[in-house]
């Protein structure tokens, strides 16, 4: 495939992608994304990166000069150091969890009377519920928590079935 005639598509791809991916992310960073940001931003920067990468073949005497100026080189080298650091969790062992997780793990951890309470259901009704989804209910002060245990998916999967969904506005 001869890469120069490609290149009327293959700059105008990079400038698209890179835009959607900027815009996308700065909104994100700043919470205001909305109906299908996220969603675009993850998976149109497939865009960029194939873009990129055809950009790079297309253009590979330049981008090889960068390697051989201490500039270039120490510029990538800060950003594959940044990359790598990237790896390490920053919320200790585990890892750092979602903002949700932290109330999620409340509610688990709520007896079933309280659970209830908050969803505006009987303890019988939510006891059924939990029982329907396979789990052994042997009193009104056992939560989510004590039922599936410590996963936060499994205390969500749980909850999610059992409790009535919220109206939407």
């Amino acid at each position: 495939m001869n890469l120069s005639a490609q290149r009327p598509w293959i700059t105008p791809v990079v400038i698209g992608a890179f835009s959607l991916s900027a815009v996308t992310g700065v909104l994100m960073f700043f919470h205001l994304d909305s109906g299908l940001n996220k969603t675009a931003h993850e998976w149109l920067s497939w865009a960029m990166v194939i873009g990129v990468t055809l950009h790079v073949l297309l253009n590979m005497p330049a981008f090889k000069r960068y390697f051989n100026q201490n500039t270039g080189r120490a510029i990538v080298g800060a950003f594959a150091v940044v990359l790598a650091l990237s790896f390490i969790p920053a919320g200790g062992e585990g890892g750092s969890e979602p903002g949700f997780a932290p109330p999620v793990r409340a509610l688990a951890k709520a007896p079933i009377t309280v659970l209830a309470q908050v969803a505006g259901t009987s303890t019988d009704d939510l006891k059924a519920k939990l029982q329907a989804q396979g789990l052994t209910v042997t009193s009104d002060q056992q939560s989510v928590a004590d039922l599936v245990g410590g996963d936060l998916r499994k205390q969500i999967g749980t909850m999610s079935k059992v409790l009535p969904a919220a109206a939407k506005p």
